[in-house]
């Protein structure tokens, strides 16, 4: 039997061989040890809340309360003060969704405080001082702030 030896192939230039490896897979060169230039980290404004329409109908309405007075027994003294239903009116415009879910949760937070007696803003109102009532506003205020609503 004859085995044929010649195959073919091109030899192959083991120089070049090692060459296009060297290219392609190069050994690290040892680096020059600068020390890495620190980069500024600079910090926008933070993120500004936007209430949400319940938020801010109580918040307008505990502004109004604010600036025009609060009032007991009558939705609206003529003199301009409000009860905590005309000023959530006054606040809302009209008797909406914002109004509606305003109400709702400043009647909660109401019976969260003073008993669970109470069945409208109305009658929670006149029955409480200012210092109580005002306090109710600002805790539903808060509520609706962590809600997102």
């Amino acid at each position: 039997m004859t085995t044929r030896t010649a195959n073919g192939f091109t030899s192959i230039d083991q120089d070049l061989y090692a060459q296009a490896f060297q290219l392609l897979d190069p050994t690290p060169q040892p680096a020059a040890t600068v020390a890495p230039t620190p980069v500024p980290v600079t910090f926008g404004p933070p993120p500004v809340h936007r209430p949400g329409p319940v938020e801010k109908t109580l918040t307008d309405a505990l502004a109004f309360l604010d600036t025009h007075g609060w009032a007991k027994h009558r939705l609206i003294h003529p003199e301009g003060a409000r009860c905590s239903i005309g000023a959530l009116r006054a606040a809302a415009g009209t008797r909406n969704t914002a109004y509606r879910d305003a109400g709702n949760l400043l009647l909660a937070e109401a019976r969260r405080q003073h008993g669970k007696q109470w069945q409208a803003i109305p009658a929670w109102n006149d029955h409480h001082t200012g210092a109580q009532v005002r306090g109710v506003w600002e805790a539903a205020i808060q509520r609706a702030h962590r809600l997102n609503i």
